[in-house]
């Protein structure tokens, strides 16, 4: 928790305004703005190879490429054996597939260069240096080659770019969204007293909790579960109904007089000392013993009150509800705490109050500078105008 924030929990009626962080919001826009930029370059770049081929002909690009490979391939394999004195088979037959591999269509771009390579080769004796002659009058071939290979590498970074930008898409899409979360609550007063709804709410809630403890702790499980059984009448709260076999010991045996909680620890007992707190040993451990997971859990959170509070009415309902079962178990005390709570609902302020309650609880320290400070609108309007731009792109540049 950061200074401000805690300062402003022990304060409860205001916020610092003050420059907000970047934060992810931020940096989704900003890297949905460069995978726009990038996807738009890697597409023009991908189109201006792409032209550059139709322009020459797809198919004269790709024979003057095969055929400068083809070529090149007969000069590594037979440069070694066809040089000097070498093997005059090797000589004869790569005289004879040099000059297949350079007998290429007139309307092939860069016929000049394999004819040129032809003649640097047509000799009784080649040397190493023929060969490099041969590869160097190859060369104009060779840049149609490189172009076939930059088209395929930007074939490759367009694809690369637009998975890149569909994914900032989406992120910048759920950032959207939760900007739009909270620019939902920019007309909510944040310096709305909340304290005056929260610190009632919280002293019943504590009072309650403890007023239950004292019911497991001092007073019989039966009434425990009558209390339980009064509730599982009231629909909003929701405790979890005793174990069939657990209510059946309860109700049947002496030891049900006994506390809830003292059960539990008459289970952990050795048999021969917990025969003399309870008739049936046996019977104790195999009602109670088993159930102890439920029994560790059963305490007063069904009786408290959520803060921050539902709207007024369903509160007030539900404290209707409450206020029976609290009534058994609880001190008047506790009671009368409630019945505060159920005057707050009926206030003026109630309404207001609880918004600014619910605000500070959903939203995190930034989300609430974003709010304080008044640049929400500002962030939101720059991301949806990337958003646009970045889906925009994206249509605009379908293969």
């Amino acid at each position: 928790m950061t200074d401000s924030r805690a300062a402003d929990e022990d304060e409860g009626t205001h916020v610092e305004p003050g420059e907000p962080a970047v934060g992810e919001a931020d940096e989704a826009v900003t890297r949905a703005a460069r995978a726009a930029a990038e996807l738009r370059e890697r597409y023009d770049e991908r189109h201006a190879i792409e032209d550059r081929i139709e322009e020459i002909g797809r198919e004269r690009v790709e024979a003057a490429a095969d055929g400068y490979r083809t070529a090149i391939r007969v000069l590594d394999r037979y440069e070694e054996d066809a040089t000097g004195t070498g093997d005059f088979e090797s000589y004869v037959r790569f005289e004879s597939e040099f000059d297949a591999a350079t007998n290429v269509d007139e309307d092939v771009p860069a016929g000049d260069a394999f004819e040129a390579a032809d003649e640097a080769a047509d000799k009784r004796r080649l040397s190493t240096e023929d060969f490099e002659a041969a590869r160097e009058a190859l060369e104009p071939a060779g840049e149609y080659v490189d172009l076939l290979e930059r088209r395929d590498e930007a074939i490759d970074a367009y694809r690369r770019a637009r998975h890149d930008a569909r994914e900032a898409r989406d992120e910048l899409a759920e950032h959207v969204s939760e900007l739009e979360r909270i620019e939902e609550h920019a007309d909510v007063d944040l310096d709305a007293p909340v304290e005056e709804l929260e610190e009632p709410i919280e002293a019943y809630n504590e009072a309650v909790e403890e007023d239950f403890e004292t019911l497991l702790k001092a007073e019989s499980a039966r009434e425990v579960f009558d209390v339980l059984e009064t509730a599982e009448r009231y629909p909003l709260v929701e405790v979890d109904r005793p174990p069939a076999d657990l209510r059946e010991y309860v109700a049947e045996h002496a030891a049900g007089e006994e506390p809830l909680r003292t059960l539990l620890e008459y289970a952990d007992y050795s048999p021969s000392k917990l025969d003399h707190y309870v008739e049936d040993p046996g019977a104790l451990r195999t009602a109670v013993a088993v159930h102890r997971t439920w029994i560790d859990r059963l305490d007063g959170e069904p009786f408290r009150v959520e803060c921050p509070p539902k709207p007024a009415e369903e509160l007030r309902y539900r404290i209707k509800e409450l206020t029976p079962i609290v009534s058994r178990f609880a001190d008047e005390e506790t009671v009368a705490l409630l019945r505060a709570v159920d005057d707050l609902t009926r206030s003026e302020e109630y309404e207001s109050l609880r918004e600014a309650a619910t605000v500070r609880a959903e939203l995190d320290d930034e989300e609430l500078s974003l709010l304080v400070s008044g640049v929400i609108h500002d962030r939101l309007t720059t991301a949806r105008d990337v958003l646009d731009l970045l889906e925009s792109v994206i249509a605009e540049t379908e293969e």
